[in-house]
């Protein structure tokens, strides 16, 4: 059974890097987070036109930077010139949409662990989950604890489990289907990512006990963090990161289960 002290990654992460505070899935977002003393981040990657892995959450680029158009029809060096932090503030101007590559070296220099959301469009699943996979596993190579690979797909996911068998994946739901667990374990996932106002104390125990560790997205409420702590979820994403601090732990003690 996985308890909560056998979780190997940081139990809060910032989600999108800071997404909130700054341009979501950036590095500014990602340096501000370790300012905010966060040791684990939760990012979207998904595949260029070149097959190069970068950091965005949306199919397109519409909403979080100054161009248009399909990230998968756009290939790195013409996301590299689009301007991916005006739209946040002026003061984030001339952010960059970044690679994978670039996020993993300021990751790793900052001793942050990430949270990797592998996102793809119906039909590009298993290039997506296999290449995405490979390329974490070449560029954390030699890390403790890895990378931990998350997807809604089950198709990513079989991907990843492919192109990098290593690393650890987690299987995300919005809604609970009643065969959540048995999906998760047909995966061999290590965890499964479940939206926060889906988890019980008898849904977080039902998983420790088939062997998941079980991570709540996403969680802006400190006494809903309490309260989910206390029910033994093992971490959370959130976005309130002057709330639910990188130190919240040590600040509240949940509730006994």
């Amino acid at each position: 059974m996985l308890t909560r002290t056998r979780w190997p990654y940081p139990r809060i992460l910032a989600h999108r890097g800071a997404g909130v505070l700054a341009p979501e899935n950036t590095l500014v977002a990602l340096r501000l987070a370790a300012t905010f003393g966060f040791a684990g981040v939760e990012v979207d990657a998904r595949l260029a036109a070149d097959d190069t892995p970068v950091l965005m959450h949306d199919a397109d680029v519409d909403r979080t930077t100054d161009g248009t158009g399909e990230v998968r029809g756009l290939d790195a060096g013409t996301l590299r010139k689009l301007d991916a932090g005006v739209w946040f503030g002026n003061e984030f101007a001339g952010e960059h949409v970044p690679t994978l590559d670039a996020a993993a070296a300021l990751c790793r220099g900052q001793g942050q662990w990430m949270n990797v959301e592998i996102k793809a469009e119906p039909g590009d699943e298993a290039e997506a989950g296999r290449h995405i996979a490979s390329e974490v596993a070449r560029l954390w190579s030699g890390t403790s604890p890895p990378p931990l690979l998350s997807s809604f797909s089950e198709a990513v996911l079989q991907a990843a489990a492919h192109g990098a068998p290593e690393l650890p994946r987690g299987l995300l739901f919005d809604d609970l289907p009643d065969d959540w667990i048995d999906r998760a374990r047909a995966l061999r996932c290590a965890s499964v990512h479940c939206r926060h106002d889906t988890l019980t104390a008898e849904r977080i125990r039902a998983a420790h006990e088939a062997g998941l560790g079980v991570l709540a997205y996403t969680v802006n409420d400190t006494e809903r963090a309490l309260a989910l702590f206390g029910a033994g979820v093992d971490a959370l994403v959130t976005d309130e990161l002057r709330e639910i601090r990188a130190d919240f732990l040590a600040l509240y003690s949940p509730a006994p289960r």
